[in-house]
């Protein structure tokens, strides 16, 4: 009598979550019905991971919708441990936390950070602090924090989609990172959109993003250099580390004077660069093994090395400018109550037009030197990249001096 009276109990109890989910299939298919269908075509449907298991119980008329839960990479995390784990050890999870480091983040419109219609739409993928969360959710926005989402699109959360490069294309294009554009115009991605096509048998070697930057389904997501392509130990060539310690200084995580800044410790958190050689090299261990499955390891460690030689390269040109802005500070050129030194991280926000053209110059064209060199794109590394810094040094040099002369008319005629 008490196995029969348990079984029934649990029968009910079956029967109680089914009822609960047919509900909200019932609802949502004529509210929500594409969301539905997405849900149908995942493995959470195969498997009867329902509504409830990610958004709760509390959600059951259509005026307390604000009881739904909005699940986050924790969510996710009760059923993908492993995953999760990954995700936490890398930069991806470190997102949100870079862009509020920008010293100028706070003057964007909010509907481009909290809103996600410009930064905050690919560093949402960051993990934000409950504060943060209480914060964003008080102001309306509900949306954007699963994290996970970003590559699994909800509510399908395909893994087969996340694969393909097509996957990484939203966030990374662009003016500071056009990954895509790089991949897709080098030999790796014009091989692979062949294979998509049919163009190409099916297994022929192609590398995608994910080949080179996942290896084997990891969700850590590491490059040697890190984003910015500073790191430490500095490098043993004087002139490199000399022009190193400017770029730092001018990022804002050492001085006019070359102390560490506060700014050092946010780029430890954000992981945007690699402050030890072990850490590097184990990154450029790991993209080594990646290319010696086509090529000798002999022809990939030469290529990765000329990444290298394009970085000491741009940082040369790069450091160049940033000294000549300096020295504007310096004698008086530049007036900024609230800086010493030119900061490359504000942007578009720079208090003058010669600043703003440095601020190009490092994000967006020097990124593409070395990024296109290291992505196999000869159009990037050149023409966007080391042609434009070349033009850049030229315009900036004639800009700083027309600022002199204009000081010295202007003191004339005093």
């Amino acid at each position: 009598m008490r196995k029969v009276f348990i079984i029934a109990l649990f029968s009910l109890f079956v029967y109680a979550q089914y009822a609960s989910a047919q509900e909200c299939i019932d609802c949502h298919t004529k509210v929500t019905p594409n969301v539905v269908k997405d849900w149908k075509h995942s493995k959470h449907f195969q498997n009867d991971v329902d509504c409830s298991t990610c958004h709760g119980d509390e959600h059951t008329t259509m005026t307390d919708y604000l009881k739904a839960e909005m699940p986050t990479y924790e969510t996710c995390g009760n059923c993908h441990e492993k995953q999760t784990e990954e995700f936490l050890a890398g930069k991806h999870s470190k997102g949100w936390g870079a862009i509020m480091a920008m010293p100028t983040i706070h003057m964007q419109p909010s509907p481009l950070i909290e809103g996600e219609k410009g930064c905050g739409a690919c560093h949402k993928i960051g993990v934000k602090g409950e504060k943060e969360l209480a914060r964003v959710r008080n102001e309306g926005n509900r949306y954007g924090h699963a994290n996970c989402d970003a590559c699994h699109t909800r509510h399908t959360f395909s893994v087969k989609e996340a694969r393909q490069p097509q996957a990484c294309m939203t966030c990374h294009m662009g003016f500071d990172h056009p990954q895509w554009e790089m991949w897709t115009s080098s030999k790796h991605g014009v091989r692979y959109l062949l294979k998509q096509t049919g163009a190409l048998p099916e297994d022929t070697p192609a590398p995608t993003c994910q080949d080179c930057h996942m290896q084997n389904g990891n969700h850590n997501v590491r490059t040697a250099w890190g984003f910015l392509a500073v790191r430490l130990p500095l490098p043993e060539d004087p002139q490199w580390k000399n022009d190193q310690i400017t770029i730092l200084k001018a990022l804002g995580v050492l001085d006019p004077q070359g102390n560490p800044t506060k700014l050092l410790d946010v780029v430890k958190a954000a992981d945007v660069a690699r402050l030890d050689q072990e850490t590097w090299q184990k990154e450029r261990d790991k993209m080594l093994n990646t290319c010696s499955q086509c090529h000798s390891k002999n022809f990939a460690k030469g290529e990765l090395e000329k990444g290298d030689q394009m970085i000491q390269k741009a940082d040369s040109l790069m450091a160049a400018a940033i000294r000549i802005v300096a020295d504007l500070y310096k004698d008086g050129i530049i007036e900024n109550k609230k800086a010493q030194y030119p900061q490359l991280l504000t942007f578009h926000d720079a208090p003058t037009v010669i600043e703003q053209k440095l601020f190009v110059m490092f994000l967006e064209h020097r990124m593409r030197t070395f990024q296109g060199t290291f992505h196999a794109s000869p159009d990037y590394a050149l023409w966007y990249g080391w042609s434009e810094m070349v033009r850049d040094l030229s315009e900036i040099k004639e800009m700083a001096e027309q600022m002199r002369l204009n000081k010295k008319l202007a003191k004339l005629a005093e």
